[in-house]
């Protein structure tokens, strides 16, 4: 739902960067690589070293790098399967640098081997919800369901966290705690969410099966 919403709002906002970029001759697999490439860089050269609130801010500026070069391609009329794959497959690397990060915190100065453990559940669930849409559309079933936590709510949730978290080093007391609740709310949703596509991948496999038995003449 997050994800429906929130695009369309920042699609309209960002629509007039997008075609400031494309006048100076900026490509949107460019704008994708380099902001994959923020990304990664404020995840894991600052989150391991606790500093959540500037490592949040950096974050924050490249990911809508995101919505950007699907932009751009729309504006330019020459949306294509090579950069579908290409936005796709980076977004993952994204997320596995954000909870990469985060979970080298908590191995490390953190020292919290339990919340460690929560994070990379996050980080591999997340990757298991796209997988099981996409798995499930590669067999040709349609896959109607988006479920609790996508990829937005993943996002959205952990970094406001844990910017606000952040500011625990500012003098803000109590407020660290935002971020390990945060993360146990993205391990559920997500758990909750790959249940979802399962289940639903699964009722349209039976009747697709049984659609194709039906079209064979052999109900049995």
């Amino acid at each position: 739902m997050l994800n429906k919403y929130a695009r369309a709002f920042f699609t309209r906002v960002l629509t007039p960067f997008a075609a400031l970029l494309l006048r100076r001759g900026v490509s949107p697999d460019a704008v994708t690589l380099v902001g994959t490439g923020g990304v990664m860089a404020g995840a894991l050269a600052f989150y391991p070293r606790g500093e959540f609130f500037w490592g949040t801010v950096v974050i924050t500026l490249f990911v809508f790098s995101d919505l950007v070069d699907g932009n751009m391609a729309r504006q330019l009329g020459r949306s294509s399967r090579w950069g579908a794959f290409l936005d796709s497959t980076l977004d993952r690397v994204a997320d596995a640098a954000i909870f990469g990060g985060l979970a080298l915190w908590y191995a490390g100065g953190g020292d919290n081997l339990t919340l460690c453990a929560v994070t990379i559940f996050c980080l591999a669930s997340g990757q298991v919800v796209s997988y099981t849409k996409a798995r499930g559309e590669a067999i040709g079933l349609p896959v109607k369901v988006n479920g609790l936590v996508e990829r937005a709510e993943r996002l959205v949730v952990s970094l406001v966290a844990c910017g606000f978290s952040g500011l625990h080093k500012f003098g803000v007391p109590y407020i660290e705690w935002l971020l390990p609740i945060a993360l146990w709310l993205v391990a559920a949703g997500s758990l909750v969410t790959i249940v979802q596509r399962v289940v639903t991948v699964r009722r349209e496999s039976a009747e697709a099966d049984a659609a194709d038995r039906a079209r064979e003449g052999n109900p049995a």
